[in-house]
Order: C-alpha cells, then structure tokens, then sequence
C-alpha cells in the first residue's frame, strides 16, 4: 500500500488514505486557473519524489477548497497527472482564503501569505478531465 492524496483531491479535506491495490477508480475535482475540473482518482503510486507536474495541497485554507492543478491537458507540459506534490499552509495570523490556481499560490506565497513545501513522499498519478 501506498499514501496517496486521494482524500484530498475528492473532498479538499487534510486527510491522507491508503488505497489497497484491489482499489476502485473514482471521480473527484480539482482547481485549475481559476475553474474547477474534474478528476479520475486511480489507486496508482508512483516513486516517491517522481512526480512531475505541480499539485497544490492546502491544509488549512478556506471552506470550499479543493486541490490544485498547476496544469491540465492542453495546458503547458502536463504529463498525465503525476503529481509533484507541494503542502500549502496559511501562516499564522492570516485568514485562510479561497486558492484556486498555481498563479495564486505563488502571490500568496510572495505576500507572506502562505508557506509552500514539497512534500516528495506524497507524489500520485491521477488524470485531469474536463468536466
């Protein structure tokens, strides 16, 4: 078994599960510049640290988030979704507000806003689909 963000790309909540390699695939949401698409969650690790396109995870944020997607089909170099994943966590003393692309994540992070951390061992492969 392996940890996957699975959870988090379904419901946008904090918690990591295992997927049991008999697992069934999944439908779910993810930001992506500023729009919300769709996503087929697949019980498939992959190295840690192997992950190639950016995927934001934020642990504390407002009500209503959901993961990131820093890209999507059509979009740059999207590789099928396997995701390099980074924590986004809202510093003290700043009210958690809505992220929904990379662009965001990046000026919250410039303001002070938001500490971003890669987080190797939670890499996953998990398409984007547009809804």
């Amino acid at each position: 078994m392996r940890l996957l963000l699975a959870a988090s790309v379904i419901a946008g909540t904090a918690l990591l599960i295992a997927l049991p390699a008999m697992a069934t695939t999944g439908k779910g949401q993810l930001f992506h510049d500023g729009t919300v698409v769709g996503t087929v969650v697949t019980p498939a690790p992959i190295a840690a640290g192997s992950g190639t396109d950016p995927f934001y995870k934020v642990t504390n944020g407002a009500a209503g988030q959901l993961g990131i997607a820093g890209v999507a089909p059509g979009d740059g170099p999207y590789h099928g979704g396997s995701w390099q994943v980074y924590l986004v966590t809202f510093n003290p003393g700043v009210t958690p507000f809505l992220l929904t692309s990379d662009e965001a994540v990046i000026a919250a992070k410039a303001a002070g806003d938001v500490t971003v951390t890669r987080a190797g061992d939670a890499d996953f492969r998990c398409p984007v689909v547009r809804p």
